[in-house]
């Protein structure tokens, strides 16, 4: 990896996420040689991935390059690498560009998406963990207009029209609320020829209510706030199969559609070479103590999404969300310090400082620790909490001009395909055409 040796101690952190960013923050300027790995050179904000997918940002606005964050930070390292073993015994880890070794390993891989162990599903449905993910979504929302205005097919053109969501959370309600205000402003203007009232968006949940982390008034007023902009709302509805256009559920109801986005759960994005033990079944997370120390090992942690801490509160680990991670990734750096220097370690404590979703212009709900309201003002608060959330001036300043201009104009100028996603296995009828 070309890294210099150094008489320091070198903690190596995997993954640039929120925790990993947040403890590689939390060291910078000790005496460490800190060397942080990721697959991407560039920090990603995901809660804002689908204003990516529905044409509102481009993607530079929400990414940050790592290099840049700790540009003239002493012994600091970045590595453009995947991790594919760790070598516990040997206190080294094996990438795709070469082994390091380290004397204190972090893992903060996140999570993927948890498709259940379903192989159609996973093979035919789109998710939206990562910024190319969230451009093929763009894509291939834009494509199925253009392909619906060639299609003589009465039931493939609707199917192309036909968007189905699956998951209720945060990510399937804010992504259902873009794609409707997509239809209700922007799409007639770009597509006259077609009649757009014929698109339908539809949220399945497996759950009997939306949001069913949040309150039950975020989850009244969010699905309220859906109807309203004419999101079809399915409820205790379970998926079963996906075969790239039908899709069948526990109640034997069908949809025909040629879209359809898994944001039904994620799972812990665990590292090979650890002791089976140390791996929690439900999520596929890593097994830690209150301190993020891996279950037997002693200079191994796991801190954000993939790490599984069992409290008497959060008995299969907490949330997989971003404040967990920070919170936990800024302690385990005074952690690390106190044990190099001999001190006392402090155990991890979540402080929940609330959730939110946006549904739409002006449409928002929000739950803090002793206060919960919806409407315009939880729409502000929103878009102030994710603003300054992002990193760099840069991406603030285009964050706010886009909204500001996407709100007094009604529109989003970034509906283009770029790079286009085509599926052949899910456009079975591309290829008579292509043969035409």
């Amino acid at each position: 990896m070309n890294i210099p040796q150094s008489s320091f101690p070198r903690v190596v952190i995997v993954g640039g996420g929120f925790a990993g960013l947040a403890v590689a923050r939390g060291l910078e300027n000790e005496k460490l040689q800190v060397v942080l790995i990721d697959k991407h050179n560039y920090h990603t904000f995901q809660p804002l991935l689908y204003q990516v997918a529905t044409g509102g940002l481009e993607p530079d606005s929400i990414a940050y390059p790592l290099r840049k964050r700790f540009n003239g930070v002493a012994n600091f390292y970045f590595r453009l690498a995947a991790v594919t073993e760790i070598c516990s015994d040997k206190d080294e880890i094996n990438t795709t560009i070469g082994t390091i070794a380290y004397d204190y390993l972090i893992l903060a891989t996140g999570s993927t998406t948890n498709f259940f162990g379903n192989a159609n599903i996973e093979k035919f449905s789109m998710e939206m963990k990562s910024v190319p993910q969230a451009l093929n979504i763009r894509s291939l929302v834009l494509e199925n207009f253009e392909e619906a205005l060639l299609e003589t097919n009465v039931e493939r053109r609707l199917a192309l029209m036909n968007f189905v969501i699956v998951g209720g959370g945060p990510t399937g309600v804010e992504l259902a609320g873009a794609l409707a205000e997509m239809k209700k402003g922007i799409l007639p203007k770009d597509y006259p020829d077609l009649d757009i009232r014929q698109m339908k968006i539809n949220i399945i949940q497996g759950s009997n209510a939306l949001l069913d982390g949040m309150s039950g008034e975020a989850s009244e007023k969010a699905e309220s706030f859906l109807r309203d902009l004419g999101v079809d709302i399915w409820k205790s509805l379970i998926v079963t199969n996906y075969d790239g256009e039908t899709i069948t559920t526990n109640k034997d109801q069908k949809f025909f559609a040629q879209t359809v986005i898994w944001a039904a759960g994620v799972k812990g994005e665990t590292v090979n070479g650890l002791a089976d033990e140390c791996i929690v079944a439900r999520a596929n997370r890593i097994r830690v103590d209150s301190f993020n120390r891996v279950q037997g090992y002693t200079n191994i942690f796991a801190i954000g999404d993939v790490a599984a801490m069992a409290t008497k509160k959060y008995k299969h680990g907490h949330p997989m969300m971003a404040q967990p991670a920070i919170q936990q990734g800024k302690l385990l750096a005074q952690n690390i310090k106190a044990t190099i220097a001999n001190k006392k370690l402090k155990s991890f404590t979540y402080h929940n400082k609330g959730s939110m979703a946006t549904i739409g212009r002006n449409r928002a709900v929000v739950d803090l620790p002793n206060w919960k309201f919806q409407g315009v003002f939880a729409w502000f608060v929103w878009m102030f909490v994710h603003l300054f959330s992002l990193i760099g001036f840069r991406n603030r300043a285009i964050v706010f001009m886009n909204w500001v201009y996407n709100y007094i104009r009604f529109d989003r100028e970034t509906r283009l395909i770029i790079r286009p996603y085509r599926n052949k296995n899910k456009y079975s009828f591309d290829n008579e055409r292509d043969e035409n």
